[in-house]
């Protein structure tokens, strides 16, 4: 079924915020709050009016053509399941961002946190919403992402960049790990289509690859959701501000993981690979989480193990494989969300009120803040399973799994047992975060004296609360409809029978609670002794630092390692990396003809062309020459370099290619030029010192073997070329594009066709590369301080000065600006010329030689001509050049390109074209490509300038600091470079 657009206007709604966000003001508190609130509002009613479909069964569809070819489409689904989980990310998101309008501090910059919280929803909600598992993983991994900006927040504090940096770390890498068990997946099903594999059930489970797309799968969900052993980033996260807690870790990012894990429990559950990894991890998992938060001293700290905990009990009732487990996993991720949210706000009202949440200082809190302490207490209590609140009906259903039989093994048959234990821990830690912070003497040593917050600070917990005492009391009348929604759109025809009665009489679940209760009760007296103490960390587990383990596999793989292999197969030179990527390039191109005979083909040759030789020859020379003097003579190698380049711009203009003659042309003159400008920076090279000394047997040895492998490199292509061009042109897709140019592209040129139309998103790619690498190359440019004996002006420039200074008439510069008069004024008037055939070559690009590249560079030229000019301090006087906001507007009107066509319901980056009648010119073809084309041409002028600017500045640094001589003996010989 069809849904229109609600759909994406859903996913795309929080992305727009977070856009909006960033352009108010630093001091904008209520602003950003009320933007972010708005949004959340909206998004919960889109999703809150989908219900009459979704809640008879229905499936609410809708998708954009993306590469249709390929099976990747942006596809957005809606089921009762998915529909449950969106309600919670926007209805939980509301009301954090109600709360956090009074949490956060007005001296913080709130306007960037809501800018992260909004972008973060987004990506949540763009993986509960999306229809293709490609699709899903990329925003898995956004909110990898977005989690990372909002857990290191206050980033002044190394607790919160360690924190997120942990965080970024393990779940980025179970991202990809889910990748790569998705791409399995959709190689089994043979369509990522989510429907398609929900649907395939039965194909996946009896594929060979199965296991390691589970592996792989699960990585990816326990990772995620924080279950053991990668567990430990999640009470490292706790450093972000609560209300980012109160929302990751409640109903959003560590549900992630559970949410996939129920979303493919049709197709992966039901093995015994699934029982014994996932009902392990989860296990594992429910019994350290809650055994640890019992002796925790902060009170995140302590939500934040009792969040691994429940989490693992929902990990562990999928990995049960029965239907009725799959229910209570799906309540009691509903139950959690509500219930962990309201603690953790209420903790943070705690902490904001009394300026700690350290437990061994808090203590009859309810004397001060009797609501929040009744709310806090009443969450508390639904957290530990107490009667007539949610947690209590969802935890029956836990119990009465625990003690079904699933499988003939002692992990099944000891179920009842750690069940019961994990829930009496439960009651335990739930009961020190209720007396150890309401109850008791009245705290005396606290940073601020407590007291109620705002009544809307509370607010959200209020509603929260009411929530779970309403699905505990009367759960037919308030959960029942949406979580019969959520489970038949998960089990379908396989959707066993359940009661959500409060009662059900005397029975093994309902004993099993009583004992948990009691058992808890007891154990909370029994450790009051020791928790008195203040000591840190559970016993037996004190010494087990997640972090540390963390931190020392990080730094094994990343700094010893790493310098091991470097060690081994790294070097600082450029030859000898230069010497192995040559090798491995003639290898690789050896290893198809072993066993074969390289032959000639049958193909004529064509006529024998003096002129075309020796132009070649030229060419080689120039080639052969350049090489030569690379190494002492810098200028007379780029001289020679030039030569080389202009050769080959001839050679296509001679093969009838003059779109590569012109694109190589100008990138020939700028990247000369721009060379030109960074040789002048670059530390002098000396030849080796002492007269008549012979070169050594050494040095001898290896430009021989350089000489050897450069002539075997290009012997070897001439080889394969002569062979590949004396062999008939086998039928290529190049006949495609010359056939369809026109009739397809609306181009006559059919190179600029392909690469704004047939193959625009490989250049829409290859500009944001561009973006990236001139944006690199300036960031590591502004770091770059030139050698000391680079810092002094050259020979000539120091002559000229020489003969200002000794003239009274005459001022030092003069003579420099006597010989730059003529060619700076021809070089200023050229500069509207240079631009009008920019604007030439880039209007006639789709049907003559030129196009966006090639006027980009152009006009890059012009502004290279007024640098060398005036200067860099005059250009910059007179002429205003922001390259960030060129390459920022060019992927911008680039990207909007392709989403136009989505308006009229085409594929990303379908063009569009047809004849427009202008006054006196006629009908002038125009295309929707020429926008791209736009984009293109300012993407390369902004990366080329910001590469120029970056160059021209270093005529203002200083020099870098000569680093202390490690031997007191002077040098005596520089050795040539190996």
């Amino acid at each position: 079924m069809s849904s229109g657009m609600p759909l994406l206007a859903i996913i795309v709604l929080p992305f727009l915020g977070s856009l909006a966000a960033v352009f108010l003001r630093q001091d904008a508190r209520n602003g950003a709050a009320f933007l972010a609130g708005t949004i959340a509002l909206c998004a919960a009613a889109l999703t809150a009016v989908q219900y009459p479909v979704v809640g008879d069964g229905g499936v609410l569809r809708t998708g954009i053509e993306w590469i249709p070819t390929l099976d990747l489409n942006f596809t957005m689904r809606m089921d009762g399941y998915t529909w449950l989980f969106t309600m919670l990310v926007t209805g939980i998101g509301f009301l954090v961002v109600l709360y956090a309008r009074y949490y956060m501090s007005p001296a913080d910059p709130v306007p960037r946190f809501f800018a992260f919280l909004l972008a973060f929803m987004g990506a949540m909600l763009g993986i509960v919403l999306s229809g293709n598992l490609i699709q899903l993983v990329f925003f898995w991994e956004l909110t990898s992402l977005f989690s990372f900006l909002l857990i290191g927040y206050w980033h002044h504090n190394a607790s919160a960049r360690d924190g997120a940096r942990m965080a970024l770390t393990v779940t980025a890498s179970g991202g990809l790990c889910l990748l790569v068990g998705v791409l399995l997946i959709g190689h089994i099903v043979g369509s990522y289509d989510l429907d398609q594999v929900l649907a395939s059930g039965d194909l996946i489970r009896g594929s060979d690859l199965y296991l390691p797309a589970l592996i792989l799968v699960l990585l990816g969900a326990l990772t995620k959701s924080a279950q053991f052993p990668f567990h430990f980033w999640l009470p490292h996260a706790m450093a972000a501000p609560t209300p980012v807690s109160a929302y990751l870790h409640s109903a959003t990012m560590v549900k992630a993981g559970v949410f996939l894990l129920t979303l493919l429990w049709p197709v992966l559950s039901g093995t015994e690979a699934w029982f014994y990894i996932v009902v392990s991890a989860g296990l594992c998992t429910l019994l350290l989480g809650a055994y640890a938060a019992i002796f925790q001293q902060d009170l995140k700290g302590l939500l934040a193990y009792s969040t691994i905990s429940h989490l693992g009990l929902i990990t562990l009732l999928l990995g049960l494989s029965s239907p009725l487990a799959a229910v209570a996993a799906i309540f009691h991720t509903m139950n959690h969300a509500t219930f962990k949210a309201s603690l953790f706000m209420a903790a943070g009202i705690i902490d904001h009120e009394s300026g700690t949440r350290d437990i061994r200082r808090l203590s009859g809190l309810f004397r001060f803040m009797p609501i929040t302490a009744t709310l806090a207490m009443v969450a508390a209590a639904a957290m530990a399973g107490v009667p007539l609140l949610n947690g209590f009906l969802s935890k029956e259903m836990f119990f009465a799994e625990a003690a079904a039989f699933h499988v003939d093994s002692i992990l099944d048959h000891s179920l009842p047992y750690f069940a019961m234990l994990a829930s009496a821990f439960s009651v335990a830690y739930s009961l020190r975060f209720i007396h150890g912070v309401f109850f008791g003497p009245p705290a005396t040593d606290l940073p601020r004296t407590p007291h109620e917050p705002p009544h809307w600070m509370r607010f959200p917990i209020e509603l929260l609360v009411l929530v779970c005492l309403l699905v505990g009391i009367v759960p037919a009348m308030t959960i029942k409809p949406f979580l019969s929604a959520a489970v038949h759109a998960v089990l379908g025809p396989d959707t066993p029978y359940y009661s959500l009665a409060i009662w059900h009489g005397f029975n093994e679940p309902l004993m099993m609670s009583v004992i948990a209760l009691t058992g808890g009760i007891i154990l909370y007296w029994l450790l009051q002794g020791y928790l008195a103490k203040g000591i840190e960390g559970p016993p037996l587990m004190r010494r087990l630092k997640g972090q540390r383990i963390f931190e020392r596999v990080l730094v094994e793989l990343s700094w010893r390692w790493a310098r091991s292999l470097e060690r081994l197969l790294g070097t600082q030179r450029l030859q000898p990396q230069l010497r192995l990527l040559v090798a491995f390039a003639v290898i690789a191109a050896l290893w198809p003809l072993y066993g074969q005979e390289l032959t000639a083909g049958s193909r004529p040759a064509t006529a024998f062309d003096p002129a075309f030789v020796m132009l070649w020859i030229v060419g080689g020379l120039c080639a052969i020459g350049a090489a030569y003097q690379a190494k002492y003579h810098r200028l007379a190698a780029m001289v020679l370099m030039g030569g080389a380049g202009l050769i080959t711009c001839i050679t296509f203009v001679w093969f009838s290619a003059p779109d590569l003659a012109i694109t190589q042309l100008l990138v020939e003159i700028v990247t000369t030029v721009l060379i030109l400008l960074g040789l002048r920076w670059l530390p002098k090279r000396l030849e080796i010192v002492g007269e008549g000394v012979a070169m050594g047997t050494q040095a001898r040895i290896r430009r021989v073997r350089d000489l050897m492998l450069a002539v075997a490199a290009g012997v070897g292509m001439t080889l394969i070329v002569y062979a590949m061009l004396t062999r008939p042109l086998p039928d290529t897709i190049s006949r495609y594009f010359i056939e369809n140019a026109y009739s397809e592209g609306g181009g006559r040129n059919v190179v600029n066709v392909i690469l704004v139309d047939f193959r625009g998103f490989d250049t829409f790619g290859e500009i944001v590369v561009l973006a990236v690498v001139a944006i690199t190359v300036f960031s590591l440019l502004r770091r770059f301080r030139p050698a000391p004996e680079s810092v002094d002006a050259p020979e000539q420039q120091q002559v000229q000065d020489a003969y200002d200074t000794a003239r009274p008439d005459r001022a030092v510069g003069d003579t420099l600006a006597d010989y730059l008069t003529i060619p700076g004024v021809i070089m200023q008037w050229l500069f509207p010329v240079v631009i009008v055939v920019a604007v030439y070559l880039f209007l006639r690009g789709h049907d003559m030689p030129g196009g966006g590249f090639a006027a980009g560079v152009t006009m890059s030229i012009a502004l290279i001509l007024q640098y060398m000019a005036g200067g860099t301090r005059w250009i910059e006087a007179r002429l205003r050049i922001r390259p960030i906001s060129w390459m920022g507007l060019g992927l911008l009107c680039t990207a909007f390109t392709g989403i136009g066509a989505w308006a009229f319901g085409y594929p990303f980056l379908t063009s569009y074209f047809q004849y427009v009648e202008i006054p006196v010119i006629g009908k002038v073809p125009a295309a929707t490509a020429l926008l791209f084309d736009l984009g293109v041409f300012s993407v390369v002028v902004g990366a080329t300038v910001l590469i120029l600017i970056a160059l021209a500045h270093q005529s203002g640094r200083t020099p870098r600091a000569a680093r202390p001589s490690i031997s007191a003996s002077p040098p005596t010989v520089m050795k040539e470079e190996a």
